[in-house]
């Protein structure tokens, strides 16, 4: 009797201890490693369901992370005819050539450039010097900036680059037969050509070498101004000591930036004296 009850005992011992073992290992289950609840772990009620207020996942346990999947808006470059188009004052994005440099000082950039179907003028764009010099003839630039009006010539302010791939240098639109006509207008900025004009005056701005010359011009008749703008063909340039040597009834053909000024200005690039 003895021996029954003292293995009796030793089985109950054993089922106690084996229990206590797996509440243990059950509790452990859902702590980590410094006594905490590990994150995620459903909390049940007395019945095994799940507790009201428990957060639900969407999508089968997936999460939306806000903003995900968006794309910043791509830049939208416009063509010469939607440039055209736009008012004065406007935002304006476009891509374009140098085609010529006027002037560069304190980070500002004056240049004209050209696509294959119009030209654009930038006014002090912001350029630093290092970058100034890589804008050479046939670079391809990524404009920001905003249309502008001054004194009837149409040009791009406030203006940022961005140099991108490509090359491209335009050939000389000859545009002698638009002088005097409105269609010339539609020209405006590009670099033009003129033939066969006849000299009528020619005049250093103050009165002598070392600024601007004045030139003024004839066809059939009627007189055109033109300019040599200093900062475009400096003194030292053979188009400003050329126009500089030039006498009256000399015939002249030229190459020119189809500025404008209270009208057509042409600032002069190239000339030919014909013989």
């Amino acid at each position: 009797m003895k021996k029954f009850l003292t293995v009796l005992c030793a089985l109950s011992l054993a089922l106690t201890f084996a229990a206590c073992t797996t509440e243990k290992e059950n509790v452990e289950e859902n702590v980590d490693g410094e006594g905490e609840a590990v994150e995620g772990e459903a909390e049940t009620d007395g019945e095994g369901e799940a507790v009201e207020g428990e957060a639900e996942t969407e999508g089968e346990g997936e999460t939306e992370t806000e903003g995900e999947g968006e794309t910043e808006e791509e830049v939208k470059v416009m063509t010469y005819e939607e440039y055209a188009a736009a008012a004065i004052d406007e935002a304006v994005v476009i891509d374009a050539y140098v085609q010529g440099k006027q002037s560069w000082w304190d980070n500002k950039a004056t240049v004209y450039t050209q696509d294959e179907d119009g030209a654009y003028f930038l006014y002090e764009m912001a350029c630093s010097e290092e970058d100034y010099a890589k804008l050479v003839p046939g670079t391809h630039i990524l404009v920001k900036g905003y249309k502008a009006e001054w004194e009837g010539e149409v040009e791009i302010v406030d203006a940022t680059f961005e140099i991108i791939e490509g090359e491209y240098i335009a050939e000389a639109f000859d545009a002698t037969a638009l002088l005097g006509k409105d269609e010339l207008i539609d020209h405006q900025n590009k670099l033009v050509s003129f033939k066969g004009l006849t000299v009528e005056a020619v005049e250093y701005k103050n009165g002598e070498p070392g600024d601007d010359i004045y030139l003024t011009l004839g066809l059939d008749g009627a007189s055109y101004d033109f300019c040599v703008e200093i900062y475009l063909t400096g003194e030292d340039s053979d188009v400003y000591k050329t126009v500089g040597e030039l006498e009256a009834g000399d015939v002249v053909d030229v190459e020119a930036f189809l500025y404008w000024y209270q009208g057509a200005n042409p600032h002069i690039t190239a000339i030919t004296v014909a013989e």
